[in-house]
């Protein structure tokens, strides 16, 4: 049950952030933004958890979980370091994620040799 979890909560997220594509004149950097604020505020307000924890990684994967781990960093590192944790947290919360996606980024570039639009 936890994989059908998964796999519908993602999809429907996907659905509407398509249709959100579709029908509006947000450009596709604007809706990533978007995303990932609507997740550290949702976070903050103590109603994505609960969401994470029935969906898993179908919650979690989507931008709305990057907000997430944003947002989980930072209150982590307020409360060890105070007011600088505000600056800090987030960024070490999601170091292993950013530096994983540019690195197998990399690899898959030379693997796969890209080519420029023309």
């Amino acid at each position: 049950m936890d994989y059908f979890n998964a796999f519908w909560v993602g999809g429907a997220i996907c659905a509407l952030v398509q249709i959100l594509l579709d029908k509006t004149k947000l450009m596709p950097g604007r809706v990533m933004v978007i995303l990932v604020c609507s997740g550290v505020l949702l976070s903050a307000a103590g109603l994505y958890q609960p969401f994470t924890d029935y969906a898993g990684a179908g919650a979690t994967v989507p931008l709305l979980g990057f907000g997430q781990v944003l947002w989980k960093g930072m209150q982590k590192a307020v409360d060890q370091d105070g007011l600088m944790g505000l600056f800090t947290g987030g960024f070490t919360a999601c170091a292993a994620g950013v530096s994983a996606a540019l690195i197998f980024s990399y690899l898959a570039s030379l693997i796969c040799r890209p080519k420029m639009k023309g």
